[in-house]
C-alpha cells in the first residue's frame, strides 16, 4: 500500500507527537487502520506516520467503537494480527481510501487548472483569430483540461450561459442584447472597416466616413440594419439600402469582390479578407463598431480553468490590437 501523505504530520526532527490538528474522521481512521494492517504493528505504523504509538492506538480504538465495538486486531506479544472482522474490513477500507485519493487528486487538478472541463461559446468572427489563439495558448499550458467550444449568436450564447450549458461566452454588443445580467470581462473595443471591391472609387483613399456611402448598395446578414453592425449607419443619419442578405463572411466578401455592394467588416474578421477586396478604416466616432466581452454567469466565480482561459483571451486580444 502506498504511503498516505495526507495522514502524515512531520515532526521536524523533534520526535513523535500526537496529531492534534488532524480531524477525527472515519476516512482518516480507515487510513490509520490500513497502515497498521500493512505493518502488523502499532509501533511501526506510528513510526511510519510520525506519531506516537498511543495516538495510533486511539485512532484504531475510535474506528472499532464506530463499528460497534468489533475488535479489528488481536494484540499479540510482538505486534498485532487482523481479526476476522479486520480481514473483512480491509478490502472495503482499501476501496474507500483509493476513491478518496482519486477525489483529492481531481480536486487538486481543478484548483491548479490541470484537470476538469471548460465549456466556452463564441460568436462567429471571434472564431476567426481571437478564440483559436486563446485556445492554442490555453491547451499548451493546461493540457489536462477538457475544453469544448460552441459557436452561435450572442443572444443564444447568453441563454446557454444562463442555463448552465456554458462556463464562459465570448459575446459582443451587436444586436442590442442586454448584457447587464452577466458578469462581463472586457476584451477589446472593435473598430469597423468598409469592404469595397478593388476597383471602387474610394479604394486606396484611406479612412472613410459612413455617410460617404449613403447611396451604396449594402450587403448585410439581415434585411434590417437594426441590431446589426449597420446600426452605425443609423446612428449617423442614413438608412443603408440593403441589396443582398448574406450570412456567411466568406460569401459576403465574394459579393463585394463581384461589385454587388459594400459591407461592414469588424476588426476580428479583417485578417481573413481576400486580396480582391479592399478594407477602408471607418473614420472618427463611427469607427467604434462594437465591444467584445467574455461573459460569465452573474455571481458565479469562474473556475481556475475559466480564469486561465480569460487570461489567454486577454493576451490574444492584446496581440491582435498590437498587430
Amino acid at each position: 500500500m502506498a504511503a498516505m501523505h495526507d495522514a502524515h504530520v512531520s515532526d521536524g526532527g523533534r520526535g513523535a507527537h500526537d496529531p492534534a490538528d488532524v480531524p477525527d474522521l472515519s476516512a482518516f481512521w480507515l487510513r490509520v487502520f490500513l497502515e497498521v494492517a500493512r505493518h502488523g504493528s502499532f509501533t511501526v505504523a506510528a513510526r511510519s506516520l510520525g506519531w506516537t504509538q498511543s495516538a495510533v492506538s486511539r485512532q484504531v480504538a475510535s474506528l472499532e467503537g464506530a463499528l460497534g465495538g468489533a475488535a479489528l486486531f488481536d494484540r499479540l506479544p510482538r505486534g498485532v494480527r487482523l481479526t476476522e472482522a479486520g480481514r473483512v474490513l480491509v478490502p472495503h477500507a482499501e476501496a474507500l481510501v483509493t476513491r478518496l485519493g482519486q477525489a483529492e487528486r481531481e480536486l487538486t487538478a481543478l484548483r491548479e487548472a490541470a484537470g476538469g472541463r471548460l465549456r466556452i461559446g463564441a460568436f462567429a468572427t471571434a472564431d476567426a483569430a481571437l478564440v483559436p489563439h486563446a485556445m492554442a495558448a490555453f491547451r499548451a499550458r493546461h493540457p489536462g483540461v477538457r475544453l469544448t467550444r460552441d459557436e452561435g449568436f450572442t443572444p443564444a450564447l447568453l441563454d446557454r450561459l444562463a442555463a448552465g450549458g456554458l462556463d464562459l461566452a465570448i459575446v459582443s454588443t451587436t444586436g442590442r442584447v442586454p448584457l447587464d445580467a452577466y458578469d462581463l470581462h472586457h476584451l477589446l473595443d472593435e473598430p469597423l472597416y468598409v469592404a469595397v471591391p478593388v476597383g471602387h472609387p474610394l479604394a486606396g483613399r484611406g479612412p472613410v466616413r459612413l455617410p460617404q456611402l449613403a447611396d451604396a448598395d449594402w450587403i448585410s446578414g439581415d434585411a434590417h440594419p437594426e441590431g446589426t453592425l449597420l446600426d452605425a449607419a443609423l446612428r449617423h443619419g442614413f438608412r443603408p439600402r440593403i441589396a443582398h442578405v448574406v450570412v456567411e463572411w466568406i460569401a459576403k466578401l465574394g459579393y463585394v469582390a463581384a461589385g454587388l455592394g459594400v459591407t461592414l467588416v469588424p476588426a476580428l474578421a479583417a485578417g481573413s479578407v481576400r486580396p480582391d477586396v479592399v478594407l477602408l478604416p471607418v473614420a472618427g466616432e463611427e469607427a467604434a463598431g462594437r465591444v467584445v466581452y467574455a461573459a460569465t454567469a452573474r455571481g458565479v466565480a469562474p473556475s481556475p480553468a475559466g480564469r486561465a482561459f480569460l487570461r489567454a483571451l486577454r493576451e490574444a486580444a492584446t496581440r491582435g490590437a498590437d498587430g
